[in-house]
C-alpha cells in the first residue's frame, strides 16, 4: 500500500509527526512525505526532532500570497505530484488550505483520501475562518474518517457523510507523549532547557500564552494585550507569551507589551521547548487548537480566547474555558485559577478526553482493514 502524507504548517506537523513515524515501519506500506513549505523554519525543527524525512518539497509560499493564490499553488503542484507517485491513499490532516486543497486534487483524481482528525466542528463558518469550511469540504471528500472522539464522530453521523467513520483519538497526544519521553529519558536535555531561561521565576505562577488566530487580528489581540498588561500588575505572576510570526499577531502583540518587566515577549518555541515550558505552566491561555487538547493531558487548565471552540469535550470535561477577547473576562477567569486553589485543584484532576497515544496504530490498522479498539476516553489515565 503506497500512502501519501500531505502537510505544511507546523500544527500539522507535529501532528501527522507520530503518524508517519508509525507507517514508516509499517509492515506493507510503502510510506510518502510531502511537506508544502508553510511555516518552513517552525516546520524543519518538527521533522528534525521526530526524525523524519521529506521525500517531496512542494515550495508554494510566495511574499503577500492570498489564500486564493496559495489554494491555486497547491491544487497545481499537487496533482502534478500525485501524476508522478501514484498513491494508493493521500493522508491529510485537519482544516487547512492544504489540507482541502490537496484532498480536492485526489479526489479529481480518484484517489482515497484519510483524514485525520476529522469532524470537529463549531458550526459557524467565520469561527475559525477559513479552517471551518476547510474541515468541512475535507469531510465531503473523504473515505476514511478518523475522528479524534465520539463527538466528532456524532458531528460527522448528523452529516450523513460517505466515509468511514473511526474513533481514533487525536494524534496530537501521540506526539506529546514522544515528546514527555524523550525530556524523561535524559535529564540532562530538561536542565538544558532550565538553563536556556534563566528569568523564569519559580516564585511565580507561570502563565503561558499563545495566540494567533485570524478571526482574532485587530481589536482582538488589542483587548487580549490589554488583559495581559493588566495581570502583569500582579506580583505573583509571570507571562511568557511566545509570539507567533505573523507581523498582524507580532506588531500588535510586542507595540503593546514590550515595555511590561512582568510580561516575556520570545520568539516562536520549537516543539520541545514548548512541551516543556506547558509542563512547567500553572495555567495557560490561548486562542489555539492543538494547546486545547495538549494541555489537558499534562493536567493543565486551559482559557481559550474565542467566542466557539470545535473542541468542546474538554469544556464539558471543565478542564477548558472559553474566556473569549475581552481583557476584563481574560482578567477575572485568570485570577480565579490563581486565587481560588480548589477551583484549581478541581480543573487540574480533569481527565483529557483527547487520546491515549495509540492514535496513530489505530489509523493504520483502519488503512489496512484490521480489527481494531476505537478510543475510549474512560480508558485515559489521569494527567501526567
Amino acid at each position: 500500500m503506497k500512502v501519501l502524507s500531505l502537510f505544511g504548517t507546523r500544527p500539522e506537523g507535529i501532528k501527522m509527526a507520530p503518524l508517519v513515524q508509525a507507517l514508516a515501519d509499517a509492515e506493507g506500506v510503502q510510506s510518502i512525505v510531502c511537506t508544502t513549505g508553510q511555516h518552513r523554519q517552525m516546520l524543519d525543527q518538527v521533522l528534525q526532532l521526530f526524525d523524519i524525512r521529506v521525500d517531496h518539497d512542494l515550495d508554494v509560499m510566495l511574499p503577500g500570497q492570498t489564500l486564493n493564490g496559495l489554494f491555486a499553488r497547491l491544487m497545481g503542484r499537487v496533482d502534478a505530484l500525485l501524476e508522478e507517485v501514484q498513491p494508493d491513499c493521500v493522508l491529510v490532516h485537519g482544516d487547512t488550505s492544504t489540507a482541502t486543497a490537496c484532498s480536492l486534487a485526489a479526489f479529481h483524481r480518484r484517489i482515497p483520501i484519510g483524514h485525520v482528525e476529522a469532524g470537529l466542528r463549531t458550526g459557524d463558518l467565520s469561527q475559525p475562518f477559513p479552517e471551518e469550511m476547510n474541515r468541512r469540504v475535507v469531510d465531503v471528500m473523504g473515505n476514511w474518517l478518523f475522528a479524534p472522539t465520539l463527538a466528532s464522530r456524532a458531528n460527522l453521523l448528523q452529516e450523513n457523510l460517505q466515509g468511514r467513520i473511526h474513533v481514533t483519538g487525536n494524534t496530537v497526544i501521540d506526539a506529546l507523549e514522544l515528546a514527555l519521553r524523550k525530556l524523561d529519558a535524559r535529564p540532562e536535555l530538561s536542565a538544558s532547557l532550565a538553563a536556556r531561561y534563566p528569568w523564569l521565576d519559580a516564585s511565580r505562577k507561570l502563565v503561558l500564552v499563545t495566540g494567533h488566530r485570524r478571526e482574532n487580528f485587530g481589536a482582538g489581540f488589542q483587548q487580549i494585550c490589554a488583559g495581559l498588561a493588566r495581570l502583569a500588575q500582579r506580583d505573583d505572576v509571570q507571562i511568557v507569551y511566545p509570539v507567533h510570526l505573523n507581523p498582524q499577531v507580532r506588531n500588535v502583540v510586542i507595540g503593546s507589551l514590550s515595555e511590561h518587566a512582568n510580561i516575556y515577549l520570545i520568539d516562536p518555541l520549537d516543539y520541545l521547548d514548548f512541551v516543556w515550558f506547558m509542563r512547567r505552566a500553572y495555567l495557560i491561555l490561548t486562542d489555539s487548537g492543538g494547546v486545547q487538547e495538549e494541555a489537558p493531558h499534562l493536567g493543565k487548565p486551559v482559557l481559550v480566547m474565542r467566542d466557539t471552540t470545535e473542541r468542546p469535550e474538554a469544556v464539558s470535561a471543565g478542564t477548558v474555558r472559553l474566556v473569549g477577547t475581552d481583557s476584563t473576562r481574560i482578567v477575572q477567569a485568570v485570577g480565579s485559577f490563581i486565587d481560588d486553589a480548589a477551583l484549581y485543584q478541581r480543573v487540574a484532576r480533569s481527565v483529557n478526553p483527547y487520546g491515549d497515544g495509540q492514535a496513530s496504530a489505530r489509523i493504520i490498522a483502519a488503512l489496512q482493514g484490521r480489527p481494531f479498539v476505537e478510543f475510549n476516553p474512560q480508558s485515559v489515565t489521569a494527567p501526567r
